[in-house]
């Protein structure tokens, strides 16, 4: 079995660390920069940083924070939001990110997974899909959850996957901020029609949705926000429940 990821999310709104509830009523969570280096140094496998109303705001993702992040960590770092070229992937890349998230602006121009997959590398393209439930099945969000479109989650995602996408970053919107658990029965159809790992997103509030996430949801890695920015689960002790549930997880090196 691949070891399983734990992978805290920075949500970015005015340059602080902001967490709300179904993608409404942001409260602050403190310095993104710190809050990233606490990770790395607690045993985070990645970390993801989205610029959450930058899309919203038609402006660019705040280049500048994510090389203060990247110079603080040595874990692999995602970075998304407003992301709408290569030119500006290229940049971020440059900047220190592992890894661009892409959401808005693949569902308004699917070329762009091929694109950037082809420029980059699979390795280097999240698509990040933002699910919410509409009778039995789940339709993609954008613009930070504001705008619905008619596309189908399943069939988009596996569209995304076939363009070139390495991995999907999957939000269930029903469940985001909530901490009532992770939407199982959207990873398990998710998790039937792809290949590449899945990030579970959206619901985290004990470490048994986390090993839910995994065992029953089938995950690759798992991402939470509010557990880790108010410490209410150490990751390190989330590790520890997971790999006494069978779970293979990374032992990662704490920096000194």
């Amino acid at each position: 079995m691949l070891a399983k990821r734990i992978i805290p999310c920075l949500d970015i709104k005015d340059g602080r660390t902001v967490k709300g509830i179904n993608f409404e009523g942001l409260r602050d969570a403190g310095d993104p920069v710190e809050l990233a280096k606490r990770y790395s140094e607690e045993g985070a496998d990645e970390l993801v940083f989205l610029d959450i109303t930058a899309t919203k705001e038609k402006r660019k993702t705040l280049v500048e924070l994510v090389r203060k992040i990247a110079q603080e960590i040595d874990i692999p770092f995602t970075v998304g939001g407003g992301i709408g070229s290569t030119g500006e992937i290229a940049e971020l890349l440059h900047a220190g990110a592992d890894k661009v998230s892409l959401n808005s602006a693949i569902v308004r121009d699917p070329d762009l997974i091929d694109r950037a997959s082809q420029q980059f590398g699979s390795q280097c393209i999240v698509a990040a899909v933002d699910a919410k439930r509409s009778g039995n099945a789940w339709k993609v969000f954008i613009s930070g959850g504001s705008i619905e479109t008619d596309k189908n989650a399943i069939s988009w995602i596996q569209e995304a996957e076939h363009r070139g996408a390495g991995e999907i970053l999957l939000t269930s919107m029903d469940r985001d901020g909530t901490k009532s658990g992770f939407d199982l029965d959207l990873l398990q159809k998710v998790n039937e029609v792809v290949n590449i790992p899945v990030i579970a997103s959206g619901g985290a509030g004990t470490t048994k949705h986390c090993i839910d996430a995994v065992t029953v949801g089938k995950a690759d890695a798992v991402l939470a926000a509010s557990i880790f920015h108010f410490q209410e689960i150490e990751i390190s002790e989330l590790k520890k429940s997971m790999e006494n549930n069978g779970i293979t997880i990374r032992h990662t090196q704490k920096s000194s």
